[in-house]
């Protein structure tokens, strides 16, 4: 036994990681800024011990002694990449974390929901230098049915020239750090030098021609008197849409009977157009005193994004055209002293004949098929502003404890615009663009944490052991749209739309503020009960204003077996608290519904009477059962992990599907004030839903050697996920448990090779995507017959590459290519019932390759 006041060697970093720590890469192994020959110094350097604190509040652990799996990724890994979105870096190199497009999906649009282990978004706790980082006002209303209904933190107003690396605990912590831990963790840590900066252009285009991207970043590192550092970071963005699309058959049906106001294509599936998107982050820290810091970090972002919508078809759009399926036009009556006005027959009929009838109507008898024949495709976006700011104290006291005391403060704001579309109720004075109103989420949140090392007689190292005490406040808020995107027009009582039409404003009765408290306290014991053995215990308390309180715990141990392997694992309880947005928003969207066609839905608070007719009923927090268990081995160069864990999530929270509104529903809706509700065919709410249970293996491999000259580093990670509905309510149909149990590819890998050699250096990476599920257009029925559109689609292969010359210490040019070879997913086989040439949840893109070009200057 060693003597009691010897400190455990990982003991000693405890004060540098105190509030942040030191993390190794994992998964993946950059380059430095500058390339340069490799020297014994530079291997030697590689092999520095480094340190974790993810996963352990107490004393700080290297990654190969962690008891729970952290990747950790450099910031060289985001620079050498074409796309530059954060949720598209983390999934090009985290194969458990996947993320998509979301080209006519409403707010997701905006913001794209991301999924770590098969989970939703906000199943996934995400820190900024280890604190929590505020969700984003945007809820997932159409995410593709695996995240609908979830509301996550917005990483995509983090810049990767910002980060100077990032964490991921692919492990349940909600026992540690509280709610929204189910599936793990992932902290950004923000670069902290004090001197030097980087200046980086970045230019690419997709193979077809478009997506054209634009971007200028910059950072710089100062000093903050001779005791601190103050380190920024900025970034200006701009990106032109994309189109993947055919012509629906309904528009070139319309073509052929001689209708050429029709656009083609009618409907554009793509990427969404980035007009702006400008971030900026600051990073400060100050000695203060002796063994006391201050430091304080925060961010202002703002993008506008424009994507597209679904066509509203001229002859059978519901509320506009026709209120028959298209057997008859909607004629809505000007002026009734002038006389009466009937709906046009038009079955059978070509464009002439019916444009013969509509010019025949009586000036005070209107039509939208004479204003707008060609029908019309709505433009949907969003300008999305986000700020966040912390600061704290921490120190080390006389008596030797270690504390951290922090406030931080976040805001979210999501403004929604809907263009070229109209007010149906208004008739022809409708205007064609309109602000839809906006989110807002605000979140504070007070933190207090102590840990310490300290002497047991019965151990021989000392024992770790943490604590602290956190007050949050989370407030959701709504502000109505101007008042035509809500208002009820003159011709609503005639069967016409009411409210923008797509995305109808908020109106006045659902603006609100609404807001919750919570605080927590908990404890963490880390204990060395031999040189080869040791564990770690963790238990938090939580107590919501809304549901009451919850108890978690996590009990993780790590056995070294020889020198070279050691075994590790963790079992735990979670729990995720449903959001202030989940139980109160109001929201209209328009989906595409199996044998329906395009419909309205109306998102109710689950306790509003409507929705609890239809079976909702107050929301209750999801609980979770976390176990993992693996293996890390470690030869000279060589570094192995094999993982497997087991997700139980009880009473998951999800959006309903549409509940059908019957003609006593919406006089109940009627009588009840609620005076658009018959423009909705449906209903939905947020409600505990299902249970599932999510397992999988992470393996994760890294080898370096001097090969051909130069290093050479080989990183393979692979990963294997399965979910399955272990019980559910009528409340969700079989289309959705399918996408939830196969919407993701149950395999997914990445094999990369990194070469420095010289001025020189580069990389090439294999991507693997395993075979999924997808219900096209959430059509919400997984037969033909019933009206759905389901895809079953095959595994893909994707490859990047990138070659970089360092001309000196200053100035380097990167050229590169994503999707090198412009593979593209299984064609969509309903291509031309809504258009979309491919399926639009790919989680490997459906915009084929992207070439890019980047010059960097460091200094």
């Amino acid at each position: 036994m060693k003597n009691k006041t010897q400190l455990h060697p990982l003991a000693a970093g405890i004060q540098s990681a105190l509030a942040g720590g030191a993390f190794l890469m994992l998964a993946t192994t950059g380059f430095s800024a500058m390339a340069q020959e490799a020297t014994t110094e530079q291997k030697a350097e590689e092999n520095v011990e480094k340190i974790v604190v993810v996963g352990s509040r107490g004393a700080p652990r290297s990654v190969g002694d962690s008891a729970v799996p952290v990747d950790v990724i450099s910031a060289d890994e985001f620079v050498k990449a074409g796309p530059t979105d954060m949720m598209t870096l983390m999934s090009s190199v985290v194969p458990s974390f996947n993320v998509n497009s979301q080209p006519i999906n409403d707010a997701s649009t905006l913001v794209r929901p991301a999924n770590l282990r098969g989970l939703p978004p906000d199943s996934t706790l995400v820190l900024v230098n280890g604190k929590r980082r505020h969700r984003s006002a945007v809820i997932t209303f159409l995410g593709g049915g695996l995240s609908d209904g979830s509301q996550g933190p917005d990483i995509s107003n983090i810049p990767s020239i910002a980060l100077k690396q990032v964490e991921i605990l692919r492990d349940g912590a909600a026992a540690q750090y509280g709610s929204d831990a189910i599936a793990g963790v992932i902290n950004f840590r923000l670069k902290d030098a004090s001197e030097g900066g980087t200046i980086e252009l970045r230019s690419g285009q997709h193979y077809d021609g478009d997506g054209d991207l634009r971007q200028i970043s910059a950072n710089i590192g100062m000093p903050f008197t001779d005791n601190g550092f103050a380190n920024f970071s900025t970034e200006f963005k701009q990106s032109d849409p994309t189109s993947r699309s055919v012509q629906r058959g309904d528009a070139a049906g319309l073509i052929a009977q001689g209708n050429t106001q029709i656009a083609d294509p009618a409907q554009v599936w793509g990427s969404p157009e980035i007009k702006r998107d400008f971030k900026v982050f600051g990073n400060i820290g100050l000695e203060v005193a002796k063994n006391t810091e201050f430091y304080s970090f925060g961010n202002f972002a703002q993008r506008d994004v424009e994507g597209g919508f679904y066509f509203r078809n001229p002859v059978n759009r519901g509320g506009v055209y026709s209120n028959d399926g298209g057997d008859s036009l909607l004629v809505g009556n000007l002026d009734a002293s002038k006389g009466s006005c009937s709906n046009i027959d038009i079955k059978g009929l070509n464009y002439g004949q019916i444009n013969t009838k509509v010019s025949a109507l009586p000036a005070h008898c209107f039509t939208f098929f004479s204003m707008l024949p060609g029908g019309f495709t709505p433009k949907f976006g969003g300008i999305v502003t986000d700020a966040a700011l912390a600061g704290g104290v921490k120190g080390e006291m006389d008596n030797g404890w270690n504390y951290d005391l922090s406030t931080t403060y976040g805001r979210s704001e999501v403004e929604f615009y809907i263009k070229n579309t109209i007010n149906a109720s208004l008739g022809p004075s409708t205007p064609r663009d309109f602000n839809a109103g906006k989110y807002v989420q605000q979140e504070q949140a007070v933190n207090f944490d102590m840990n310490k090392l300290i002497e047991v007689e019965a151990l021989p190292y000392p024992l770790a052991v943490a604590g602290g005490l956190e007050y949050r406040i989370d407030t959701f808020e709504i502000y109505a749209g101007d008042k035509n995107s809500f208002e009820v027009g003159p011709l609503a009582s005639q069967g016409f739309g009411i409210g923008s039409n797509g995305f109808p404003g908020f109106k006045s009765d659902d603006a609100g503020s609404f807001n919750r408290y919570n605080y927590a306290a908990y404890t963490e014991f880390g204990a060395e009960f031999s040189d080869n053995f040791r564990s770690d215990f963790a238990l938090r308390y939580e107590n919501y204003e809304d549901f009451g309180t919850t108890t978690n715990a996590k009990l993780s141990a790590r056995y070294q077996l020889v020198d070279e392997m050691a075994l590790r694992g963790a079992i735990s309880t979670g729990f995720r608290a449903p959001t202030i947005g989940q139980s109160m928003v109001r929201n209209v969207s328009t989906s595409f519904a199996a044998g329906k066609g395009l419909v309205d839905n109306a998102t109710l608070p689950p306790t509003h009477p409507i929705s609890v007719l239809k079976g909702g009923k107050a929301l209750t927090p999801e609980e979770s059962k976390n176990l993992s268990f693996g293996t890390v081995v470690e030869v000279d160069d060589f570094f192995a992990t094999l993982d497997y864990f087991r997700i139980e999530v009880e009473d998951r929270i999800s959006q309903s599907s549409s509940q059908e509104l019957t003609a006593a529903d919406v006089q109940a809706l009627l009588a009840l004030g609620v005076r658009d509700a018959s423009s909705f065919a449906g209903v939905k709410y947020f409600t505990n839903d299902f249970d599932t249970t999510t397992q999988g293996l992470d393996f994760v491999a890294n080898y370096s050697a001097d090969l051909l000259g130069g290093r050479t580093t080989f990183a393979l990670a692979a990963n294997w996920t399965d979910t399955s509905v272990d019980q559910h309510s009528t409340n969700i149909n079989e289309a959705k448990i399918k996408v939830i149990e196969d919407g993701l590819p149950s395999v997914r890998g990445s094999f990369t090779i990194n070469h420095t050699q010289g001025a020189w250096r580069g990389y090439v990476r294999l991507n693997q995507y395993g075979s999924y599920f997808e219900d096209h257009a959430d059509s919400g029925a997984l037969n033909v017959a019933d009206g759905g559109l389901p895809l079953n689609l095959g595994a893909e292969m994707t490859v990047d590459a990138e070659i970089s010359y360092a001309f000196d210490e200053n100035y380097e040019i990167s050229l590169g290519a994503t999707n090198l070879f412009d593979e593209l997913p299984d064609e969509n086989v309903w291509a031309d019932v809504l258009g979309a040439q491919y399926p639009t949840t790919a989680v490997m893109g459906f915009n084929g390759g992207f070439y890019y070009a980047r010059m960097t200057y460091n200094f």
